[in-house]
């Protein structure tokens, strides 16, 4: 990961990332391999894929600065605060990537650099 990459993101996700994964993750799993999931996220090591990567395997469409959420954390990759890393799960049956947590942030970063290493952790 360049120096210019690692200074936009914080060393580990922030401790309310998990339960947001876990919410969201409950919406497309049954409750109990929603919290499985979230719990591995947690024990994950972190990695880093690059952005244009991420979003091929996820299949999600690129949300604009005018999603408010982008435009927040673009804002704060301007103002030089850290970002949180992702939280990732591979969806095997489904052949994606699941952003469980970080999809705007996401966003903003690609809107910057679709080459820049996005560390995040997977499962």
């Amino acid at each position: 990961m360049s120096k210019k990459s690692k200074k936009r993101w914080l060393g580990e996700p922030e401790k309310h990332d998990y339960p947001a994964a876990e919410s969201y993750l409950s919406l497309l799993y049954d409750e109990k391999t929603a919290a499985k999931c979230a719990k591995a996220l947690s024990r994950a090591p972190m990695t880093s894929f690059a952005a244009k990567d991420i979003f091929r395997a996820s299949q999600l469409p690129l949300l604009g600065i005018t999603n408010s959420h982008v435009r927040k954390n673009h804002m704060k990759i301007v103002a030089g605060k850290k970002l949180s890393p992702l939280l990732l799960v591979r969806d095997p049956s489904h052949g994606k990537l699941v952003i469980a947590d970080g999809y705007h942030r996401m966003c903003a970063v690609y809107l910057f650099d679709e080459d820049t290493p996005v560390p995040c952790k997977i499962v």
